[in-house]
């Protein structure tokens, strides 16, 4: 028979797939004999079995009457005994922290009885009826989804509790057609129900999508004895950090709120105190705390994020958990702990990502530009965010340009709000409050207790001292410092950036000093290579700053645009091998100063050139263009002259679709000359820099081949010209892999190819066979929402579809030469997940642009790691 049920002392913080995070982590400070409220969690299997049948497993209510025996036992109060009421806290806890997105009951247990026990035995009458009307609002909304604002209406200063109670429960009557449940019990296996429900709210499950978290976990449910935080001077809740979750710096961070519950807190309604402040009114707390969240930190070995009530001077902690941070903060504190011996560098590295690291080269507000500010509030997530006001998740998510989410405080019904904004502004809340929590998770700027500011979202304006801003103005937030700044204010390169372009130094930066000690480790971890995809030579030096190994990807086409694009034009008109050469032949020492510029800048790397790829269309006058030209020139009986030609040559070269037309392979075997005179260039431009003492590594690569015979064509011709060059060096010849029919070829190809190149871009559009231009606009924000897609195949890649075929040219390739270089070129080689992938497939190196290397470098340690014990701070 499964077990539903555990106590806190039965679990540990290992745990967090069958107890969820919060119960885990309550768990593991139980063992450790710190001051938690005994209680007891309800698992993930019984959520699971929940959502899947509808109702409570078999067995599942026995074993919670059995455990909450045992927390009478411990207390001497029973839940609905009318003299000494035991009340009891219901709530949520996923295996990865969802801040306020599921639900919590507080105050079950209490009825039309055991309020006046509760109001005799804590001598406080005020307070015994606010805690049950607190508990009818959010049994309320939660179990029955009576809407907050029928209860929100009915608040009034001063309002007596016991009036409200009575109120309260008019309202829960006549939307629920039944009265208020008397008995404590039928409370409590409600609330379990209630939460277990709400792991498919609209809002858990979109941010579950947005954090990369799997919809089928579950969630597990803790059932703890309530402390009160609202009983008087002597009593508060806060939250603190075991380091500051923005910077990373050393020492105590949080919140406190006297004579407040925790939801007060972590809602934002009421403006908090520091830690310091909290050391003034109870300094035996404060002292306590401190050595609790030293010992938390010793035992996580990392940045713990902590929740705690003090009742009537006592100190009991309702949860833990390892914090998160923002991106600088991660990269800090990671260092640090290396610094302190805590952990190995190995560990630090699987404590950042690629994508926090994406977040720090973002730009940063110019402070020498910077008017100013309208107003400053606390920096609750960094960055730079600059966008037009609005007032509500709606107006958010309808922009079409980037906005600022104003609010008075948000809550979790402005998720989809907060992830199209820009940045989040609110007039309430710390840096636990829920925007900020949020906002630092998803790497989101957030300036939170802006005090100055007055929201007012029906009338649209933003009121701060003299100044009235409007929905549609433009605002500056600068989340490290908590400034706000009225239009829009210029930014600058951050950092981080400055640092991979060698323009600033890291000794005296703790963030940019993190960066290159993690950075210089993954160097020496990682199995796969990181290239570049770099076109000229300024490209190439800016990869090569950055850490790249190689270029991966050299394309061609670009360096005939602009005032080259008229000898393509004149190589296209040739009708005669003369005229055709010449062209040619114009076009020759162009393509050479390139590549010999270019190897120069990656001198002793590798860089690979691929031949001319798009179809020729793209170099001449678009069809109607010409059209046009030659009819009006015909109409004013003038001679049309070029015109008429170049419309024949379009005419005669017109497809309906270019990308799978005459392009790549393909071109080059049908125009005479044009792959030779780059494979002619590559060489000669390789020759000049072995006769001026460098270390050239060119490569060839031929693109869009689908069967052997195309690259045994195209090999032949090359391999004619580069023995005729002399001072050459030897220059490997390879292939793109693109076409769905390569990759499935892949042993066959191989026995001409030196190396194989993954164009993804390609391979994607090709096996889903849809037009990335046409149909990322169209449909793909749809396919998301239902879940087609967990992410746009072009972002990452379909390791299901795509990924297959990956893996079976990496395999047949490899089978038929076992010494196959395999690579990626597409951006795939800058993400993430898709770096990953690569890894796990056994290619050598991932190809991208200059500003995903340091990225890519991340991951690729990260993928050579493993996911060993990495901390979870999701």
């Amino acid at each position: 028979m499964s077990r539903y049920v555990f106590d806190f002392i039965d679990g540990n913080k290992d745990l967090k797939d069958l107890l969820g995070g919060k119960g885990a982590n309550l768990a593991e400070m139980t063992r450790m004999g710190l001051p938690v409220p005994p209680g007891f969690t309800v698992t993930t299997d019984a959520c699971r079995e929940y959502l899947h049948t509808g109702r409570l497993p078999g067995g599942l209510l026995d074993e919670v009457e059995e455990h909450l025996r045992l927390v009478e036992a411990r207390l001497g109060r029973r839940l609905g005994d009318p003299a000494e009421p035991l009340l009891l806290s219901v709530r949520s806890g996923g295996k990865f922290s969802m801040p306020g997105m599921m639900e919590t009951i507080l105050d079950i247990g209490l009825n039309d009885t055991t309020v006046r026990g509760l109001a005799r035995r804590s001598g406080d009458d005020r307070f015994a009826w606010d805690s049950y009307r607190r508990l009818i609002q959010m049994f309320g909304r939660t179990v029955h989804g009576i809407p907050g604002d029928l209860f929100e209406a009915e608040f009034a200063d001063g309002a007596d509790p016991r009036e409200l109670v009575e109120t309260f429960k008019k309202i829960f009557a006549a939307y629920t057609g039944h009265d208020f449940p008397q008995s404590p019990h039928e409370q409590l296996y409600s609330a379990i129900s209630a939460v277990f429900t709400s792991w498919n709210a609209d809002r858990a499950v979109l941010y579950r999508r947005q954090e990369g978290i799997p919809q089928d976990l579950g969630t597990a449910v803790t059932v703890m004895a309530m402390v009160f935080g609202n009983h008087g001077d002597r009593s508060g809740t806060g939250v603190a950090f075991t380091r500051d979750p923005a910077t990373g710096r050393r020492g105590a961070y949080g919140d406190y709120l006297p004579d407040a519950q925790g939801e007060d807190v972590v809602a934002g309604i009421r403006n908090t105190v520091g830690l310091d402040e909290l050391a003034r009114l109870d300094p035996a707390s404060h002292v306590q705390l401190l050595a609790v969240m030293e010992k938390l930190e010793r035992r996580y070995r990392d940045l713990c994020d902590i929740e705690f009530t003090i009742e009537d001077g006592k100190l009991w902690m309702l949860q833990t958990r390892v914090g998160k941070r923002t991106p600088a903060a991660a990269f800090v504190i990671a260092a640090q702990l290396v610094e302190e011996g805590t952990i190995t560098l190995d560990e630090a590295l699987r404590r950042v990502t690629g994508e926090q690291l994406a977040h720090l080269m973002f730009p940063v507000f110019d402070p020498v530009s910077a008017p100013e500010p309208v107003t400053t509030g606390v920096a609750a997530s960094p960055g730079a965010a600059v966008g037009a006001i609005v007032f509500d998740s709606a107006a958010a998510v309808a922009a079409p340009g980037p906005v600022i989410l104003v609010r008075h405080e948000t809550n979790p019904d402005d998720l989809p709000g907060m992830i199209a904004a820009q940045g989040i502004l609110t007039a309430r809340g710390g840096k636990t409050s829920h925007a900020a929590v949020v906002a630092r998770g998803m790497g989101k700027t957030c300036v939170c207790g802006a005090d100055e500011a007055v929201v007012d979202a029906v009338a649209g304006t933003l009121t701060i001292g003299g100044t009235v801003l409007r929905a549609g103005d433009v605002i500056s937030l600068d989340g490290t410092d908590g400034k706000v700044y009225a239009g829009a204010v210029p930014v600058r390169p951050s950092r981080v950036a400055r640092f991979f372009e060698g323009e600033l130094a890291s000794a005296d930066d703790p963030l940019v000093s993190a960066v290159r000690r993690l950075l210089g480790h993954a160097g020496e971890v990682a199995r796969l290579e990181v290239h570049a995809n770099a076109d000229t030579a300024a490209d190439a030096a800016r990869a090569r700053r950055f850490g790249a190994t190689g270029v991966g990807l050299c394309r061609t086409e670009h360096m005939f645009l602009g005032a080259r694009r008229e000898l393509v034009e004149r190589l296209i008109l040739a009708d005669t091998d003369q005229e055709r050469t010449a062209a040619l032949d114009a076009l020759l020492p162009l393509q050479r100063d390139d590549f010999t510029a270019l190897f120069a800048a990656m001198d002793g790397l590798p860089v690979t050139v691929r031949l001319i790829d798009p179809p020729l269309h793209e170099f001449l006058p678009p069809l109607e263009e010409l059209t046009a030209r030659v009819a009006r020139a015909e109409a004013l009986g003038e001679p049309a002259g070029d015109d008429a030609r170049l419309l024949a040559a379009v005419r005669r070269m017109h497809e309906q679709n270019p990308m799978l037309g005459l392009r790549g392979v393909r071109l080059g075997l049908v125009v005479p000359g044009l792959f030779a005179m780059q494979v002619r260039a590559v060489a000669e431009a390789a020759a000049a820099r072995v006769a001026a003492g460098g270390n050239p590594r060119p490569e060839i690569m031929v693109p869009l081949v689908g069967t052997i015979q195309e690259l045994d064509l195209v090999r032949a011709e090359a391999l004619r010209i580069l023995s005729g060059i002399p001072l050459a060096p030897p220059i490997r010849i390879g292939t793109m892999i693109e076409v769905p029919r390569a990759a499935l070829t892949a042993g066959e190809i191989a026995r001409s190819a030196d190396f194989f190149s993954f164009g993804t871009n390609d391979l994607t559009q090709m096996t889903w066979g849809f037009s990335r231009d046409d149909v990322e606009g169209a449909f793909f924000g749809r396919y998301l929402d239902l879940g087609v897609f967990t992410a746009s195949p072009f972002e990452t890649l379909d390791r299901t579809g795509v990924g297959q075929l990956v893996r079976i040219a990496v395999d047949r390739g490899r089978a038929t030469r076992p010494d196959l270089t395999i690579g990626v070129c597409g951006e795939h080689g800058g993400d993430p997940a898709s770096v990953r992938f690569f890894h796990e497939a056994g290619l050598d190196y991932v190809s991208c642009s200059p500003y995903r290397i340091p990225i890519a470098r991340l991951e690729a340690a990260r993928a050579t790691l493993g996911d060993g014990a990495s901390s979870d701070t999701r």
